[in-house]
This record gives C-alpha cells, structure tokens and sequence, in this order.
C-alpha cells in the first residue's frame, strides 16, 4: 500500500511538472518578443508626446507673436498725435486681416512651395498641393509663419504716419505679404518647409528674422518715408526739424512692454520645437533688450543732456530686432554687446535720418527695424559660435544688401505708382485737421477740447 502511494505521488508530480515546464519554456521564448513590443510602444508615445508638445509650443509663441500687433499699435499710437489714432490703430489691424487672407492664398506658397530654381516657391497656394499629406504641422507652421508676414507689414505704418491714404495703404499691406516679404523669404528661409532658397544654401544665419522679417520692413518704411516727404510743420524753410510730441508716452511704454513680451514668442518660438534650446534664446533675447535700453538712455541722457524717453524705449526695441538674428548662435555675453552697441547705434541713426536725410519718421521704425536689423545679421556671423569667419560674414553681408536692395526697390516702385494712381499721401487740409475724421469720420477721443 505504501508502494503504490509513493508511485503515485511521483506519477502526479511528473504529470504537473511536465506542463510547468513547457509553460516556463514558452515564457522564455515569448518575453523578448513582448519586452520588444513595449519599448517599440513606448517610444511611440514618448515621441507622440514630444509632437504634441511642439504643436503647442509652435502655437503658444504664434499667438504671442500675435500679440505683438498691439503693442506695434500702441508705439505708434503713442509717438504721434491724438488727431490720427483711430487711423493707426485701423491699420494695425487691417495689417494682420488683409495680410493673413493673401498670404493663405498666395505667400505661403510662394515663401514655402517647392522651389525648383532657388527663387520662390510654385505650388502651395490655398493650400492645395501641402494639404493632400493630410499633414496638421501645416497648420501650426502657418499660423507661426502668417504672424511673421504681419510683422514686416506693420514696421511700415510707423513710418508712413500722420500723412497716408488708408485706401492706398491696404493695397501696400497685400502687396508686401504676396509679393516683397515672401520672395525674399523664401530665399532664406525656404528649406523651413518645402522650398529651398539660393541664399540658405550659402550659409545666411538669420535665426528668427533681423533681415527676413525686419530689414524688409524696415527698408520698405524708407522707402514710403521718401515717395511720401515729411509731414507738414515737420521742417522750417531752412531745412532744421522741428519736434513733433507724440500724445501719450504711457501708450508708447506699454507697447514697449508687449513687443518685448512678444518676442520671447518670436526668437524661442522659432525653434518650432520644444526643447532646451529655447531657454538660452529667451536669455539672449533678453540680454540685449536691455543692454539695448540702457546704452541709448545714456547716448540720449549725453547728447540731449536729458535721459529722453522716446530714445530709450526704440534703445530696447533696437536690441531685440538685433538679437533675432543670432539669438539662437551667441553667447549671452555677446548678446550683451550686440544690444550695447544696438541701443547707441539707434539713436544716431534716428537724428541721421531726421537731421542730415532729411527723412521724416515718427516713430524711428527705419532705424529701429532697418538699421537695427542688418546690423543685428551682421552681429549674428561676427558672433557665431562656430567661430569668426570672413566668409560667413561676407555671406551675411550679401544677405543684407540683398534684402535692402530688394525691399526697397520693389517698395519704392510701388509707392510710386500708388502715388500717380490711387494717390499715396492725403490732402494738406485733411492731414491739419487729422487722418480720424478725413479717413475715418470719428475721433478717438471725442470728448478732448480743441483749442486754437
């Protein structure tokens, strides 16, 4: 009896142990094969999150970049007189709507389309040939790009201030977001996306648009300045300038305030990705903002004998439209220096253009914009991380003649034939008694006593 307990004990023992035993071989032949497949899953999600997180990225600094417009508004709105506020504050806004609409239709395409020749893009418009990948990052790069397009074309308005048609106006703000700012755009930045451009390829550093996006406002602002002259009263019949206060410096400073907000969307969010790049960006950007404040306080405080305000807020203004450009390849000791010399060299540009050119601009956008932005790409290669070299700056010359000779070329010729056309500068009698009501028929602020 106890036999036959002890053999069927090891019998049932055996009878266990043998599917046991398969089981741990299929186990061990099966968990590579699932330890794979987790990792293969979690570096999907891992990279979906990191997507994800570029959209958002991509998307918030859009909207700051967005934001900008108010603070390109209150500047100008500030720096001139209560009589044309409703005119500028239209124009801030029919900036970014007209521009939005033709650069969806035709800007984008040409900026970013496939480039074959170097030049500009042929295909993209409306979308069309980029929205058969069913591809959503086209989305968030346009809306990133469209709030660009509106930057250069707003750079204008400050310039053209106090004395221009709005009708003719609009026109110019399509023209420049179809035509001026993409081509050029597409020559430097084209790779972004779809294109290509020639000048890229030479090697052009131009990391978030000190010539792309502000040189060709800048040099197309000088260009109006000229085709329209100054404004009434600006000179004595000796040719000195007399000085034209603009209404409401509380205005001008917090537009100040918002344009630098504005711009740590402009530089950072031009990464288009979320990383840790951005963080030395907003470091730089805010580097030379004030380094930028602080020397034109002191050019202004040694010339004028007083720290003139005006002065001080394009100091800072200078700074940021020369960081943009190198703000992702300096140091932030360089960024220093680059804003340093930005903030002085703003304010002898400004009493250039008002005291030897001749050249009237009510809010400084020339030199803050032009002067400041070529300045600023050259910086970017004198600058550069990878080292000094003649013939990296030698390409970021070519980049900044290019872009002044292309800007305000085609700008000059359009503001002429607006001029002998539609005409391009208002009468003398609207512009005395003020672009709000000869344009707009209202006033910005009404209750404001008018005293002879």
């Amino acid at each position: 009896m106890k036999r036959l307990l002890i053999f069927t004990g090891v019998f049932l023992g055996f009878v266990l142990l043998i599917p046991t035993s398969a089981l741990a071989q299929e186990n061990s032949t099966r968990t590579p094969a699932v330890e794979q497949q987790t990792l293969e899953s979690l570096s999907t999600k891992i990279a979906d999150v990191q997507s994800n997180a570029d959209y958002i990225w991509t998307l918030v600094a859009a909207f700051m970049v967005f934001f900008m417009q108010a603070g390109f508004a209150m500047v100008e709105a500030g720096l001139t007189r209560a009589k044309n506020t409703v005119n500028i504050l239209m124009k801030n806004l029919m900036d970014f709507s007209v521009g939005s609409i033709v650069y969806w239709a035709f800007g984008f395409g040409i900026m970013f389309g496939v480039n074959q020749t170097g030049w500009f893009g042929t295909d993209g418009f409306f979308f069309s040939d980029f929205a058969k990948d069913n591809d959503q990052w086209l989305f968030a790069f346009w809306m990133f790009q469209v709030v660009f397009a509106a930057t250069a074309a707003t750079i204008v308005s400050g310039a053209m201030a106090e004395r221009t048609k709005f009708i003719s106006y609009l026109i110019y703000s399509a023209v420049i977001s179809i035509v001026i700012y993409p081509i050029f755009g597409s020559w430097a930045w084209g790779s972004l996306f779809h294109g290509g451009g020639w000048l890229e390829k030479l090697g052009f550093i131009d990391f978030a648009g000190s010539t792309v996006v502000h040189s060709i406002g800048g040099w197309a602002a000088l260009a109006g300045a000229i085709v329209l002259g100054p404004r009434l009263g600006k000179y004595t019949k000796d040719g000195k300038p007399k000085a034209i206060p603009g209404h409401n410096l509380t205005l001008a400073a917090l537009g100040v305030f918002i344009l630098w907000f504005g711009w740590y969307g402009f530089n950072s969010g031009s990464t288009t990705v979320a990383n840790k790049d951005i963080a030395l960006i907003a470091v730089t950007t805010t580097l030379a903002a004030a380094a930028g404040s602080i020397s034109s306080m002191i050019a202004a405080w040694y010339i004028f004998k007083k720290p003139e305000a005006t002065m001080t807020f394009n100091g800072a203004l200078a700074g940021l439209v020369a960081i943009t450009a190198g703000c992702a390849n300096v140091s932030p000791v360089s960024a220093v220096i680059i804003g340093t010399l930005a903030g002085i060299l703003v304010v002898l540009s400004v009493l250039f253009f008002e005291r030897t050119a001749k050249i009237d601009d009510p809010v400084g956008a020339i030199s803050v914009h032009g002067v400041c932005g070529a300045f600023g790409t050259l910086m970017a290669g004198v600058f550069d991380k990878n080292g000094f070299s003649f013939a990296t700056v030698g390409v970021q010359a070519l980049g900044v003649g290019t872009a002044f000779v292309w800007s305000f070329g085609m700008a000059y010729l359009l503001f002429k034939v607006l001029q002998k056309t539609v005409g391009l500068r208002v009468t003398p009698e609207e512009e005395l008694e003020g672009l709000d009501i000869g344009e707009h028929g209202l006033e910005c602020y009404p209750e404001f006593e008018k005293v002879s």
